[in-house]
């Protein structure tokens, strides 16, 4: 699963509008990680691979009207740290640094490089 870590605290999903809204105002014009958690079974072996993948967001200096309006979307239900890059959520973000999918959900380059290693056979 993905969360949101901020001034030593962990943010998941928000659970109502409220939530979002503190979440949101929180991170306006601050960097923040996204850490991604993901384990891959390997069946035949019967052996566990494990890994955690950190992106970080800085976001824009959002004002008041910015945050309501992207609320109102409702974009945000369901998505750690009240945002999601993937659609109107990118312009909240100044910049990144680290593996955009990892901030979706799931860090593909990182997930390709374990299954390539468990001989796993993926399209090409």
């Amino acid at each position: 699963d993905t969360v949101i870590f901020f001034e030593s605290k962990i943010y998941g999903k928000p659970r109502n509008v409220s939530e979002a809204r503190k979440i949101l105002n929180l991170l306006k014009g601050q960097t923040h990680s996204v850490f991604t958690g993901v384990a891959v079974y390997e069946v035949e072996s019967k052996k566990m691979k494990k890994f955690t993948e950190e992106t970080k967001v800085k976001f824009r200096d959002l004002d008041e009207g910015e945050v309501e309006k992207y609320l109102l979307t409702g974009e945000w239900e369901g998505k750690a740290g009240a945002y999601a890059i993937q659609g109107k959520g990118a312009l909240l973000v100044e910049s990144i640094c680290g593996c955009f999918y990892n901030i979706v959900g799931l860090p593909l380059p990182r997930l390709y490089e374990v299954l390539r290693k468990c001989d796993v056979k993926l399209g090409f």
